[in-house]
């Protein structure tokens, strides 16, 4: 925990975003079900507390894509280790990540996505990096705009460590 500089957002702060962006997406999804895809693993905290606070029917698939690895800079290399179980065809999805730092993951999964002809494809952030941005790729449920900084918590990790922490801090990228 020695490489923590700061905390960006505590617990409450995360909180209350969640339940605003939840929201947003029960009002414009209210009575369509909704299939909810948890980028695997960073989005899984966000993906809980996220559908939680949803006042609509959902159903929750997990995809495994990955650009980082153990180190704190994307490899710009986007893997898919594990892929969706259901059909998605007709239904309306929302792909949700944790953060969004160049957009790459995200593309690769909407283009993926789309060929499988759902009724309507979007994603969430709770966090986005826009000044890295190489993808002009749209989210329609945002939280916070962060700066160009390595984060860790609330699922989100180093070398797979600190995905627990029940806020969001700046780590200290250096060994």
């Amino acid at each position: 925990m020695n490489n923590i500089q700061a905390i960006l957002f505590d617990e409450q702060t995360i909180a209350e975003k969640v339940l605003e962006i939840a929201d947003r997406i029960s009002r414009d999804y209210a009575g369509k079900e909704l299939v909810l895809v948890c980028i695997l693993k960073g989005a899984v905290v966000f993906t809980a507390d996220l559908m939680r606070r949803l006042t609509l029917s959902v159903t929750v698939e997990f995809v495994q894509a990955a650009s980082y690895g153990a180190s704190t800079s994307s490899s710009r290399t986007i893997t898919i280790k594990k892929d969706l179980d259901i059909d998605i065809k007709g239904r309306h999805v929302l792909l949700v990540d944790t953060i969004v730092d160049t957009g790459e993951t995200l593309e690769r999964l909407f283009w993926k996505f789309a060929e499988r002809e759902p009724a309507s494809l979007q994603a969430v952030a709770l966090l986005d990096k826009k000044s890295r941005r190489t993808i002009g790729i749209p989210i329609a449920y945002g939280g916070f705009v962060i700066p160009d900084k390595f984060v860790v918590g609330y699922g989100m990790d180093c070398g797979e460590k600190y995905r627990n922490l029940p806020y969001i801090a700046v780590i200290n990228s250096e060994p």
